[in-house]
């Protein structure tokens, strides 16, 4: 299940947190619970990524991105992501999560998010391609850096461009067996 109830938590907590620039890091605070975690006694895989919307969330109000998308009426979709996972987190270990915007191409909003043990090792890092949408398809990124005051965003880092000109690469739709 979403975990709602984190989610207004993170929201409420972070309410009064200072506005940051959109390519600024949101940091957030969390805990491994029980009904994160998979057969190895670590928090799962696919609960990673769902746990990711609590940074990212968040992350968005205080850009004023979210207002944006209030606003106008868009919506937020995950259109790729590519996770690195190094180290387990354990049940109940507390871990910081860092979100932040790296920059926009022709089509999309890129972010990173990471979390970090207590210990200063990472645990794991995701990069995703966010699409914003409107009722005729995917809103280009200039007209949301507009709404945002004409806001700028640097270049691509080369990881970032490479790992989207493979994303790009990738066959869509799959094939199938039949």
């Amino acid at each position: 299940m979403y975990p709602f109830i984190r989610m207004f938590k993170e929201l409420y907590v972070h309410r009064k947190a200072p506005r940051l620039p959109l390519t600024g890091t949101h940091v957030s605070h969390h805990r491994c619970w029980p009904w994160d975690i998979d057969f190895w006694m670590e928090l799962n895989n696919g609960r990673t990524l769902t746990l990711f919307d609590l940074g990212r969330i968040p992350l968005a109000r205080r850009t004023g991105f979210w207002a944006v998308l209030q606003r106008r009426k868009w919506g937020l979709t995950v259109a790729g992501s590519c996770t690195r996972y190094r180290r387990r987190i354990r049940p109940f270990e507390r871990f910081e999560m860092r979100s932040r915007a790296v920059g926009v191409d022709r089509r999309f909003v890129y972010l990173e998010q990471s979390m970090w043990k207590t210990s200063g090792e990472c645990a794991n890092h995701a990069m995703y391609r966010m699409a914003v949408t409107g009722p005729g398809g995917i809103v280009p990124p200039p007209e949301l850096l507009a709404e945002l005051g004409g806001a700028e965003m640097p270049p691509l880092p080369d990881h970032v461009q490479a790992w989207s000109q493979a994303e790009d690469a990738r066959p869509w739709p799959p094939m199938s067996e039949s």
